[in-house]
């Protein structure tokens, strides 16, 4: 009783809310569309995550963001950035939430804050810090008393903070949207009956904190009123119920520009015209009157913050690339379709709607004013053919799978398959090689065995429980005693983390035993050599980022879960239980961050030697900035797998090794912000895991050229074209 009576006044208080400009306008919300001072509008968004980028590269994503039409600016927040440790907070650099909003208002657009604040967005551990795991009798994202406590603290923490900064619309601040939540329909029913007591608490805890802007829920039909239920996904004008009230506008929040990619698969490619055929589809089917494509400029996962097998490019194949550079044709031609669709944007938010069968695949839907406005969508839903039409006493030509929008009902002006604007074609020039073994130096780990671990436990331990997500490795030590009747040994693992290498009286036995983002368990059998007596054996467990998703995510288990050693093909020295395991979290050069210059003195480094690469080692080098301004990135296609950092500034991890099903590495060039360059001496810090031949790695730099190829080719990062240099061809 008393929550209906709160949202009832939250309905009738509803938000008082501002323009992108400085002053205070109402903007309130009913079943056609957002109301903002006094106006229906028709937004298109665009999500640009603010840590995926840097505070140098944001003035002009949102430029180019502008420029292809779209009004709003869409970000999560990231809780694992903000809150490293409970109650300790960081909004510096990269993390600069309020400058990157205020940039968005510079600009004259919007902003749609996704505070969550679990988000997921191939993100580690979907956002949340991994302290969270350690609070006692915690269990995410259900109705928990420890969860929600630290959730409504972190979400009050960025409502005050964007309050303190006038940044909401109520204030005169860009931000018209807030969402709430993460597409918990997902998961809600694991939860039963504290799953929908949850969404019920998040909806009331949300608009309980009096943003003034209106909460959505994406995903999430049952959201409570007054927050509104959106969709996500490729064709919502085909999968989308609807609002959950005839009183809420049709919303989509994720229009996914193409998929998040693994290493180890290939990208996936969704074409310009696809796109625009599903945003047209959802403004005429549902009366949509938000379109946020996400991503519309994907960015970088530094770090370690990608989550399980996800590459450090994100979303490359969005409208603005990587590297925020326009990609052609899709930045193009859904720039031109903003341009139609806003030309008839009164029609659309205020004309009676009525469809009109054109064919058996064929349909027009129809928008009518009782004044001159009239706009009509013709579409034809066959995949394979064009269809001839009559509408209105007038033909028309439409393509296979397509729309064509008339904004007077009369003229043809956009056509969703008909692609107008160029290609492009983007071309990696390497700039330097650094070939010259003077120019390399290396310091290799040691391996550790029990007797080098502190902590210690007669059982496999869980990988995250031990590591608190401080590194991706964590040793699993023991020392057995086996006799002479032991033949043809063979070393049994089975792990639940994703790499595992294996080594036995210090000598390295296999690696490379992996899983994937599908396949969670897998297995290493490898035969051994075995003294009689006294044996160690140190396996590492790597971690490529942690989970994101799912269920009960505190309870995911990761790391060994079986280690024996089968003798004479049937003998077995089962090594799981009533042994005693050591344990280490890490290298020594993660310990002393030796990729940073001032603590490079801090181990000895010594000479490159081609003929002998190892596992497990630190390499270093510097080298000049290229001129210019283009773009930056380091080929690493000659390496294994590992992490990069640049000037003490990690641009990721790579893994080159791992092979896409055609046989390629999914992503072999790794992009190196501007500002992390100085002019000369750049101090180059790569930690590989397997060998590789640091000598072969190139730095380039990357730009787009019109292509005279097909008008609807998105290129993806294994089809850049390398140009010739005074150093010859490098591929």
């Amino acid at each position: 009783m008393e929550l209906k009576c709160w949202v009832f006044v939250g309905v009738m208080l509803m938000v008082i809310v501002g323009s992108k400009g400085s002053e205070e306008e109402e903007v309130t919300y009913d079943g056609r569309s957002l109301i903002i001072g006094g106006q229906r509008k028709l937004l298109f968004s665009g999500s640009i995550h603010y840590p995926r980028s840097t505070p140098e590269m944001w003035p002009s994503l949102i430029a180019k963001a502008k420029d292809g039409g779209l009004d709003v600016i869409q970000t999560y927040v990231f809780w694992s950035l903000h809150e490293p440790q409970p109650g300790q907070y960081d909004f510096s650099g990269r993390y600069d939430l309020v400058k990157f909003i205020k940039e968005v208002q510079t600009q004259g657009l919007y902003v749609c804050l996704r505070i969550g604040p679990y988000i997921e967005s191939e993100w580690s551990y979907g956002g949340f810090p991994f302290w969270l795991h350690d609070i006692p009798d915690i269990s995410y994202r259900t109705d928990n008393e420890p969860f929600k406590f630290y959730m409504q603290n972190f979400t009050t923490k960025i409502v005050n903070l964007m309050k303190s900064e006038g940044l909401y619309a109520s204030q005169g601040g860009p931000i018209i949207l807030s969402q709430i939540e993460n597409e918990y329909q997902n998961v809600e029913a694991a939860f039963r009956d504290k799953g929908r007591s949850y969404v019920r608490w998040a909806a009331s805890m949300a608009v309980g904190l009096q943003t003034g802007v209106p909460w959505v829920m994406c995903k999430q039909y049952d959201a409570p009123d007054p927050v509104i239920n959106t969709c996500n996904g490729m064709k919502c004008g085909e999968t989308f119920a609807g609002p959950n009230s005839p009183n809420k506008p049709a919303m989509w929040t994720e229009n996914w520009t193409s998929f998040f990619q693994v290493f180890g698969g290939k990208p996936y490619i969704r074409h310009a015209d696809e796109i625009a055929f599903h945003v047209s589809l959802f403004i005429a089917n549902n009366n949509g009157c938000y379109v946020n494509y996400y991503m519309y400029h994907g960015g970088t996962n530094f770090g370690r913050t990608g989550t399980s097998y996800v590459t450090t490019s994100y979303y490359d194949l969005a409208p603005l690339d990587e590297y925020g550079l326009i990609r052609q044709p899709k930045w193009g031609h859904l720039k031109e379709l903003h341009m139609v669709i806003k030309a008839c944007s009164k029609t659309l938010l205020e004309g009676k709607k009525s469809i009109v069968p054109l064919g058996e695949l064929q349909t027009a839907y129809v928008f009518q004013e009782p004044s001159e406005g009239c706009v009509a969508f013709l579409i034809n839903n066959d995949t394979q053919h064009s269809a001839n039409i009559e509408f209105r006493n007038n033909s028309y030509q439409l393509p296979p799978k397509s729309i064509s929008i008339l904004p007077d009902c009369l003229n043809a002006t956009f056509n969703t398959a008909k692609i107008l604007t160029e290609s492009g074609e983007r071309n990696a020039r390497p700039e330097l090689v650094l070939s010259s073994a003077t120019r390399w130096e290396v310091f290799n780990e040691l391996i550790p065995n029990f007797s080098d671990t502190s902590l210690k436990a007669d059982a496999l331990l869980e990988h995250m429980n031990v590591t608190k997500d401080e590194s991706d490795y964590l040793w699993y030590s023991l020392r057995f005693e086996t006799d002479s009747s032991c033949s043809e040994p063979v070393l049994h693992v089975r792990s639940l983390a994703h790499i595992a290498y294996a080594f036995v009286n210090g000598t390295y036995a296999a690696g490379g035993a992996h899983g994937s983002r599908d396949v969670k368990n897998f297995t290493l059998d490898t035969p051994i050599k075995i003294d009689t007596g006294m044996n160690e054996i140190s396996i590492l467990s790597v971690m490529a980022g942690l989970p994101d998703s799912g269920p009960y995510l505190e309870r995911k288990f990761a790391g060994l879960r079986e280690v024996s050693v089968r003798c004479n093909g049937n003998d077995i020295y089962d090594l799981t239980a009533n042994h005693t395991w050591g344990y280490k979290v890490g290298f020594l050069g993660e310990d002393l961050q030796i990729y940073k210059q001032e603590n490079l003195g801090k181990v000895v480094w010594g000479g490159f030697e081609l003929s002998a690469p190892k596992a497990f080692t630190w390499y270093k080098a510097t080298f000049d900035a290229p001129s210019g301004d283009d773009p930056v990135a380091l080929d690493l296609s000659a390496m294994g797998k590992g992490e990069a950092w640049i000037n003490g500034q990690s641009i990721g991890r790579y893994w080159v090794s791992l092979l896409t099903p055609q046989g390629k590495p999914s992503q072999t060039l790794y992009h190196i912000p501007r500002s992390f360059l100085k002019a000369s001496e750049n101090l180059l810090v790569l930690f590989e895991e397997i060998g590789g031949n640091p000598r072969q790695i190139s730095v380039n730099t990357i730009s787009w050229t019109t292509s005279k190829s097909s008008n609807n080719v998105d290129y993806t990062p294994n089809d850049i074209k390398y140009l010739m240099t005074p150093e010859g061809i490098h591929t």
